[in-house]
């Protein structure tokens, strides 16, 4: 059978001859087992050796959606279940909750289905030189503490896929789902190709002291702009001014946006980074400048809200205004930058190194504890990122 000639690689994880059958033990470990293959090798040859003695199948832990969200998630909504699977695994180092992840399951997963998210994860054998072994790889394997990943042959790399860890130069893995992965991407893109800000303007972000708020404030500061923070608490609004360098920063519980906005920005709005989709962009746009620029990041306050039962608000906004002031709104996936991924990775890492970014995380100890920690997600409990310990 001729190889495949394409140049992607692949992990996948299956028995060596010789070994099926065995009555084996196997116990859990501190990394998810990786194997990683070359699509060059031809498909009919697909096999793996065992790195670990005492294995005849493992049984793989993962939360699936066991009955459909209403409003907030709670814990019942969520069933640990297990899989049994080939032996020859990975087991996680770190996983990740996102705020997007609850919309995901309200549109898209159906009963029994497995949530998604990102994990951090150590090539233990390998046979392709692009991942050799001992190497860490980020991949998004879902809610689970074992994965088989299997290969599709000439798939698109994007940042779904999986990746080397990007060179942390001693960073704390865990960046990787964070500051130096999806949410890093996001805040570096949607603020820099989207509102494309210029020294010396006013930038505001809401839910900023989310994982990406944070970023894209920071990102501001050394762009060189005002930057004007909102989040839900009088600690996340200290954390703001007093570590992250914002000019300044309100509890958006306990202000008026339109008499906050006209005393501390007179010079009024350039750019916005919205990550609540509420009715908070109406009070933006009647205080920005001609051609202010709006990065539609995310919507976290409508995440709970059932569509179909028509809980979604209805937020003012005023059209003539907006057209006449020729100001642009622009919604995007991150999906957009995978070509170029890792310039936006490197330069947030070189950033954190010469301390213009700082980083916090809100680490959750345990993967049994991954639905708890997202529902306070949810909840605006986290400061920085949400990021779970296996």
């Amino acid at each position: 059978m001729k190889a495949n000639s394409s140049k992607a690689t692949f992990l996948f994880p299956c028995l060596e001859e010789g070994l099926q059958g065995q009555d084996l033990q196997t116990s859990r470990g501190n990394y998810y087992s990786l194997y990683i293959w070359s699509s060059s090798v031809p498909s009919s040859i697909y096999k793996t050796v065992l790195p670990m003695n005492n294995l005849s199948r493992m049984l793989a832990r993962k939360f699936v959606l066991a009955k459909p969200f209403e409003g907030l998630p709670k814990l019942s909504d969520f069933q640990l279940v297990e899989e049994t699977i080939s032996p020859e695994l990975q087991e996680g180092e770190w996983l990740t909750v996102d705020p997007y992840m609850r919309l995901r399951s309200a549109s898209s997963m159906s009963i029994g289905d497995q949530f998604g998210g990102g994990q951090v994860a150590r090539v233990i054998k390998s046979r392709c030189d692009e991942f050799p072994e001992g190497s860490q790889v980020v991949g998004y394997f879902g809610w689970r503490d074992l994965t088989v990943y299997k290969p599709v042959a000439g798939g698109p790399r994007t940042y779904q896929t999986i990746q080397k860890l990007p060179e942390m130069k001693g960073l704390p893995d865990s960046y990787a789902l964070g500051c130096m992965g999806m949410p890093g991407n996001t805040a570096y893109h949607g603020l820099l190709d989207i509102c494309n800000p210029k020294a010396g303007e006013t930038l505001v972000v809401s839910a900023a002291a989310g994982a990406v708020g944070s970023l894209v404030g920071q990102i501001g500061k050394i762009k060189g702009l005002k930057v004007i923070g909102f989040a839900g608490d009088e600690e996340k609004v200290r954390w703001l001014t007093e570590e992250l360098g914002f000019d300044l920063a309100f509890n958006y519980k306990k202000v008026n946006l339109d008499e906050t906005f006209k005393k501390y920005a007179p010079q009024k709005i350039d750019c916005y980074f919205d990550n609540v989709g509420d009715e908070f962009i109406y009070h933006v746009v009647q205080n920005m400048n001609e051609f202010g620029r709006i990065s539609q990041c995310g919507s976290i306050s409508m995440y709970n809200k059932d569509r179909k039962k028509g809980e979604l608000p209805l937020v003012p906004f005023d059209y003539p205004y907006f057209r006449f002031n020729q100001m642009k709104l622009e919604g995007f996936n991150v999906r957009r930058w995978s070509h170029c991924w890792y310039d936006a990775v490197n330069e947030i890492r070189d950033w954190i190194l010469e301390g213009k970014i700082k980083v916090r995380e809100s680490v959750t100890d345990g993967f049994e504890n991954m639905p708890q920690a997202f529902i306070e997600l949810l909840q605006g409990k986290n400061i920085g990122k949400q990021i779970i310990k296996a």
